[in-house]
């Protein structure tokens, strides 16, 4: 049994330990074990821990569960990410409230080039259902991984034309995957994790309550370059997951609607509030990120006193000598979105002022 799995799994479990604060225990102690191996008198003088948790981690009753968790991910080869590793989507890492722990069955590489994550009413009207396969028709040249959350509507929507059309998607769960909820979408379930997967970040037996589905909502917001609201009403999960790649500086996106139908109302809110920038095409969503731009090495040699704006000034800073960061890493650090960041790096690689390497990463030149 994988020791280092055994505490990864044991710290998630603890009572009253969420994501940030075992995140701070492990920064202290140097990994998940050795939370488990120090005194009580070490775990009170880390911030946030109290005599009740202290107490909870030294009586380590949490393992006999993470060793039922590893059997389930063994028997049903199913992949730990930890925050901490190159598998675990990057995108989603640099935040403080990002799971310690996800658990992965697929074939897809969380960490593509273009991510997509695609949200929407459960009960879509024709136009919304509409609208949301035009999106995916129309991103399948830029070959992005669509994520979404596996519910009724919009959801499945985009999850059945990505297989249709052999675009890969992932599915964020609000429960473990001992079951698929809903239960009508398994089928597709089970065809996203041979082209896609399904992703999460609860414990096998995890039901499908109501308040695990905001946690999912930011997944679903946190592990994509832009997020986009097919078709929505005022108030739902849709709304939610807006706020929140609103929150982690990504770019939002939304379909309007006419002003008579009740799912548009969303959508023409967080277009009119400023909370989302309006879109008639999968184009459009490629155009503001800029896929349509080559971003290899122009051959421009770095030029000396070169005027870069306040913004440009900003990225070089976080780029300084020997630094390479991914876009994600830039968008989190400036507070700028991901859009913003693209637009601005490809202005400076051809002024030779920075260069591309795999992966989004970027560097000096």
């Amino acid at each position: 049994m994988n020791d280092n799995l055994l505490y990864r799994i044991g710290i998630t479990l603890i009572p009253n330990i969420g994501n940030v604060l075992a995140k701070t225990l492990i920064g202290y102690c140097g990994s998940a074990k050795a939370v488990f191996s120090a005194s009580k008198k070490e775990l009170l003088r880390i911030p946030g821990i109290g005599p009740a948790a202290a107490s909870a981690i030294l009586k380590q009753s949490v393992l006999s569960k993470a060793e039922e968790e590893i059997r389930f991910l063994e028997k049903f080869e199913i992949q730990p990410l930890f925050y901490l590793e190159a598998d675990y989507p990057q995108r989603l890492r640099h935040f403080e409230d990002s799971p310690v722990l996800l658990f992965y069955k697929g074939t897809a590489d969380l960490n593509q080039a273009r991510s997509i994550s695609v949200v929407g009413t459960r009960k879509p009207t024709s136009y919304g259902k509409k609208m949301c396969e035009l999106l995916v028709h129309g991103l399948q040249p830029y070959q992005p991984l669509i994520v979404s959350g596996l519910a009724y509507g919009i959801d499945i929507t985009a999850h059945r034309k990505c297989l249709e059309l052999g675009l890969e998607t992932v599915g964020v769960l609000g429960h473990g995957m001992q079951r698929i909820y809903p239960a009508q979408h398994r089928a597709s379930a089970m065809k996203m994790m041979e082209h896609g997967g399904i992703l999460t970040q609860f414990h096998f037996t995890t039901e499908p309550n109501r308040e695990h589905f905001p946690m999912r909502n930011k997944i679903i917001a946190g592990m994509c370059d832009a997020l986009v609201v097919a078709e929505t009403k005022k108030q739902g999960g849709s709304i939610i997951s807006a706020k929140l790649a609103n929150d982690y500086h990504k770019d939002v996106f939304a379909f309007p609607g006419r002003l008579t139908d009740k799912m548009s109302v969303g959508c023409n809110y967080l277009i009119k509030t400023h909370q989302a920038a309006v879109i008639e095409s999968a184009e459009d969503v490629a155009y503001i990120l800029n896929w349509g731009q080559q971003t290899a090495n122009v051959g421009v040699q770095k030029q000396l006193f070169v005027e870069l704006s306040e913004e440009e000034q900003l990225i070089a800073g976080e780029l300084r000598e020997g630094v390479q960061k991914s876009v994600d890493a830039l968008s989190y650090e400036t507070r700028m979105t991901v859009g913003q960041i693209s637009s601005l790096l490809l202005g400076l690689e051809f002024k030779g002022i920075v260069k591309s390497l795999p992966g989004k990463i970027y560097e000096l030149i």
